[in-house]
C-alpha cells in the first residue's frame, strides 16, 4: 500500500484491534493484486463491426451492364 499514499482505511464502527485492521488489509491487497493480474486485453484487437458485416456482403454489382439491363 505504500504504492499509493493517496489510499486510507477509515474506520466508521467498532474499535478494531491492530490484528484485525492487518488482516482486512491482507486480504483487500491480495483481492486488489489478483483482480489486476486478471484483468488483461486482447493484445490483437477483434474486428470491427463494419468488418463483420462487410464478410457476409456479395461481390460487387458488375458495372459494364449498364442500368437498367436486368429488365430486358
Amino acid at each position: 500500500m505504500s504504492e499509493n499514499p493517496d489510499l486510507s482505511i477509515a474506520v466508521t464502527s467498532g474499535e478494531p484491534t491492530p490484528e484485525e485492521l492487518a488482516a482486512v488489509i491482507a486480504v483487500i491487497s491480495e483481492t486488489y493484486v489478483a483482480e489486476v493480474e486478471a484483468a488483461k486485453t486482447e493484445d490483437k484487437p477483434g474486428l470491427s463491426e463494419w468488418m463483420r458485416t462487410r464478410r457476409q456482403m456479395r461481390s460487387s454489382p458488375d458495372r459494364n451492364i449498364g442500368f437498367g439491363s436486368w429488365a430486358r
